[in-house]
């Protein structure tokens, strides 16, 4: 299947790893030139050079203001045009309500809410019909999950800002969509089960609950997420995918 991504431009953030960086890389298979983001100049640049020649890396930090400019900048400056965005920024710190501190709570709402918000808005202003802007969320959209509640309290408000986006930029042919990962085989889901003293057998349970049995791969995220970004998905907007092998038991 074509999915039509050949010489499309988009924006991936957060991609020197995990996510974002197994949707650059899907998206430059397919023929799509990328610009990928990270906080580490140095890791920015080996992953897009790893990722090939259509791909370009730029250092920056979501939660900084003058960053979204930057990356629609070196879009237009570097291919002349953008396509589509995927906004993904690592993780929330771990914690329950008594744990994590004002200072965490400001951090990720500046990378994870605010950070997305400026983005989506920088890109809106700049994207033509057929463009699209992605959020890589969390099943936390729909159920708090114990021991993440940075993540359960931002996620949601973010994937309610995504629906209202998606009704406002809907006439101006632009779509909006939302991946919600659960369990994908990451170092962020790693450091996770770590957290419980026994990643193993954290990992057990919880692909026990899962009904295919297993956690996800980052290359299923990423083809999904490519999907979505791309314009064989033309008629999909304002909505919530989940990647989660059925572990959401809701319709």
């Amino acid at each position: 299947m074509d999915l039509g991504l050949k010489d499309r431009v988009y924006i991936v953030t957060g991609a020197t790893r995990g996510l974002g960086h197994a949707t650059a890389r899907e998206l430059a298979a397919d023929g799509a030139k990328v610009i990928i983001t990270g906080r580490d100049e140095k890791r920015v640049e080996a992953a897009a050079a790893e990722l090939g020649p259509d791909v370009v890396g730029v250092a920056a930090d979501n939660g900084k203001p003058g960053a979204a400019q930057r990356l629609v900048d070196a879009a237009h400056e570097r291919f002349g045009r953008l396509d589509g965005v995927l906004i993904s920024v690592g993780g929330p710190a771990p914690g329950f309500v008594a744990d994590n501190t004002d200072e965490q709570w400001q951090s990720a709402f500046d990378s994870v809410f605010l950070g997305a918000v400026r983005l989506a808005r920088t890109a809106a202003a700049t994207l033509g019909e057929g463009g699209v802007i992605g959020f890589v969320l969390s099943g936390s959209v729909h159920e708090p999950i114990a021991g993440l509640t940075i993540s359960n309290g931002l996620r949601p408000g973010l994937a309610g800002f995504a629906k209202s986006l998606a009704d406002e930029l809907g006439p101006r042919g632009i779509r909006v969509v939302g991946v919600l990962p659960a369990r994908i085989d990451t170092d962020r889901v790693r450091e996770l089960d770590a957290l419980s003293g026994d990643a193993e057998a954290s990992r057990t349970a919880a692909e026990a609950r899962i009904p295919l049995r297993r956690y996800g791969t980052p290359e299923e995220f990423g083809r999904t997420a490519a999907f979505l970004l791309s314009p064989a998905a033309s008629y999909l907007t304002g909505i919530m995918v989940p990647v989660d092998g059925g572990s959401r038991r809701g319709f």
